[in-house]
């Protein structure tokens, strides 16, 4: 069976800043912003960092922070968050931050919104300062703020019309929804948004997700058709041996966080030594073939056959990886890939 060409659509990049065992924060936080020069570099269209908490293996807690280093480290590339938790911060806060950010790399930011606290509940409660409970609920109305506070469309009466968050009104960075379910993806259809997938940890609410995106759409100034981005977990390496060993590094790093127990991100070595159970390579397994796992050519097939699928207007890589030089590589094999494609076609 002949799979369909890649199709000719913008490539970026989500970065966890991940820390690798016998590493350290600092780091993977240098290495993050080296990632973006590379990414960079290879033409890819934009680079998004993500909010976690509570996580050894993660370092990226602060995205407006780690944005404003890559942005300032690079000249084209778009940056932003993939995402940042609204729920986890005041909606003045965040206009306040990214209207900096795009004051100061203006064209180049992105603000992807997402509405779960991205940790356990006593770091969500830490961050919001309150003991009460943790509930997604306030979404809508912490998304109309965050908006208003750029746009300074506050109706007459409401109590934070007099409230001018400088800098934001007038640096208004390019908003995004972020999703794992089908609510995210009905409130950036309606709202007239662009949407990202977190396909990479949600695969099989993907295609359902994207169909209400766009049963649910309604043109808005911003955007007059849906767009649609899915983050992929991709590892690529030069040989389908080699990227099944380095997975490994990431794989096992799950089933840390899932088993509560999360830590540096073990080296390939240390994955490769773990006494695994029956379960745990079964969770394995379900997760890897959700993936983009193998050389060019495992990866050119996996994504040709997925992006065929889903129809969508871009596609964003991510992974864990213990070896940063590794991270490079796979991001230079998936560029690779993207260029033969285009470069065939057009011969």
């Amino acid at each position: 069976m002949t799979l369909p060409a890649l199709p000719h659509i913008p490539l970026s990049v989500l970065d966890l800043a991940s820390v690798g065992s016998g590493s350290t924060p600092s780091r993977a936080l240098l290495d993050s912003v080296e990632l973006g020069r590379v990414a960079e570099r290879l033409g890819y269209h934009r680079f998004w960092v993500a909010e976690h908490h509570g996580m050894p293996g993660i370092a990226s807690s602060s995205p407006p922070i780690l944005i404003g280093q890559i942005a300032a480290a690079t000249e084209r590339i778009r940056v932003g968050s993939g995402g940042v938790m609204l729920p986890n911060h005041p909606p003045l806060v965040v206009a306040e931050q990214f209207g900096t950010l795009e004051a100061m790399f203006g064209g180049r930011i992105d603000l992807g919104i997402g509405r779960a606290p991205g940790t356990d509940q006593n770091t969500a409660r830490a961050l919001r300062r309150s003991t009460g409970p943790l509930s997604a609920d306030d979404f809508p109305r912490q998304l109309t703020e965050l908006i208003a506070f750029f746009r300074g469309e506050f109706p007459a009466g409401h109590p934070y019309q007099s409230v001018v968050p400088v800098p934001a009104q007038g640096y208004e960075p390019a908003f995004w929804l972020l999703g794992s379910s089908g609510y995210s993806a009905q409130v950036a259809g309606m709202l007239g948004l662009p949407f990202a997938f977190a396909h990479h940890f949600s695969a099989d609410n993907t295609l359902p997700a994207l169909d209400l995106y766009r049963e649910n759409f309604r043109p808005s100034p911003e955007l007059a058709e849906p767009y649609a981005m899915i983050a992929v977990s991709v590892v690529a390496a030069d040989t389908d041996e080699q990227a099944r060993y380095l997975a490994r590094s990431g794989e096992l790093s799950f089933l840390q966080l899932r088993k509560g127990t999360p830590g540096q991100v073990p080296s390939p070595e240390e994955a490769a030594a773990y006494p695994y159970s029956e379960m745990e390579l079964a969770i394995m397994a379900d997760r890897s073939a959700q993936q983009a796992v193998g050389g060019p050519e495992t990866v050119r097939r996996r994504l040709s056959a997925l992006l065929a699928e889903t129809q969508v207007n871009e596609l964003m890589v991510t992974n864990i990886l213990h070896s940063h030089a590794d991270r490079v590589r796979s991001l230079e094999i998936v560029h690779d890939l993207f260029t033969a494609e285009r470069t065939a076609a057009a011969s």
